[in-house]
């Protein structure tokens, strides 16, 4: 029998580059239902060579991918230790970590998550469950969202999760199965513009709210191909690099008008996502921060009820996501969902490192 309860600690890096989250986690599994409980938490921030380093990786070749692999484990491993070390974290089941997504083009069969070599194990001298990601795209999966089978199972309550970081993604429940997808990049590109203005991001949207929406390029950019597919679908840092700040370097406009209408884009493109405009959804993420977005989002759907949760779940649901596909995959049930992929079959995915310390 399957233990009821696990400690874990969950960590994740994001595509907007925000830092490493560390969440220390408890899951409980009682009468059919999983139960969490949030700890002890940390966003630790990057370096500004590594920031760079990472927004550069995508341009790397075969050689300088392994290199980064190598150092960006290494890193990692020490992050994660320190934390452990710093808050006297004992007896601990697992540390579930998603890495950094560095290239994702399933289309071709490609994902690499960094940070996620066996040697990771050793450096924070605890079992790791990791690489989540790369067993679905083999089965034809997209290898994203992988989020959604966290939102099943824990936030249950609502008709939709809404997850705003380096791209939004969306699930919910239909016909009795759950799907989700990416909806469009968010701070990937709102902190590309706001970085052109020495800041790192939009503080709650006020750039954005100061400028106004450029009509032509909002066309645009909700006209491109990506909008049209059906799902599942995913993005990856590739589609803001060739299509998005491609696009809106053609539209020399203020800085604050291409933010304004950046987030009239995501707005809209919120909207068309939702098969139906009414029920409750759980916002989380670092855009959740941004209250022009959200008024904006609010607008396009008059009757949801958008629901901000507690600080430690809106910054620290994806790590925690990740600590439960961590807890799935060590009790080897189902923790990605063929019908959010579309891989060929559900699946318990992600590679256990046991330490050897």
């Amino acid at each position: 029998m399957s233990k009821q309860s696990y400690h874990i600690l969950g960590v994740m890096s994001g595509t907007s580059l925000d830092g490493i989250d560390l969440a220390e986690l408890f899951f409980t599994f009682k009468n059919g239902h999983w139960h969490f409980e949030i700890g002890t938490t940390e966003t630790q921030p990057y370096p500004d060579h590594w920031v760079k380093r990472l927004k550069e990786a995508i341009g790397f070749s075969a050689d300088e991918l392994q290199q980064i692999n190598r150092d960006y484990t290494q890193y990692l491993g020490a992050v994660i230790a320190d934390f452990i070390d710093q808050n006297s974290i004992q007896n601990i089941d697992a540390v579930c970590s998603h890495g950094h997504t560095i290239l994702h083009q399933p289309q071709n069969g490609i994902t690499l998550q960094i940070g996620n070599l066996p040697e990771i194990a050793k450096l924070v001298k605890q079992t790791v469950v990791c690489d989540f990601r790369v067993q679905d795209v083999a089965l034809g999966g997209q290898g994203a969202p992988l989020v959604p089978i966290g939102d099943r199972l824990l936030f249950a309550d609502y008709t939709y999760c809404l997850n705003l970081g380096g791209f939004s993604n969306v699930s919910f429940e239909h016909l009795g199965q759950r799907l989700a997808f990416d909806i469009s990049p968010v701070n990937t590109v709102l902190n590309h513009y706001a970085n052109l203005l020495d800041l790192p991001y939009d503080a709650g949207g006020k750039i954005a709210a100061s400028g106004e929406v450029h009509t032509e390029l909002l066309n645009t950019l909700n006209g491109l191909a990506y909008y049209q597919k059906p799902f599942p679908k995913s993005l990856g840092f590739e589609f803001v690099k060739e299509w998005i700040l491609l696009l809106m370097a053609n539209y020399p406009i203020a800085t604050e008008d291409t933010l304004c209408t950046f987030v009239e884009h995501i707005a809209y493109q919120t909207a068309q996502a939702l098969p139906q405009s009414e029920g409750k959804i759980l916002v989380t993420g670092g855009g959740a921060y941004n209250h022009f977005l959200l008024d904006r989002m609010g607008s396009y759907l008059p009757k949801i009820e958008f629901i901000i949760p507690d600080a430690k779940t809106l910054e620290f649901k994806e790590a925690l996501i990740f600590g439960l596909l961590g807890v799935l995959r060590l009790r080897n049930e189902i923790n990605v969902l063929s019908s959010v992929t579309g891989a060929k079959h559900d699946h318990s995915s992600g590679k256990v490192y046991k330490s050897t310390s």
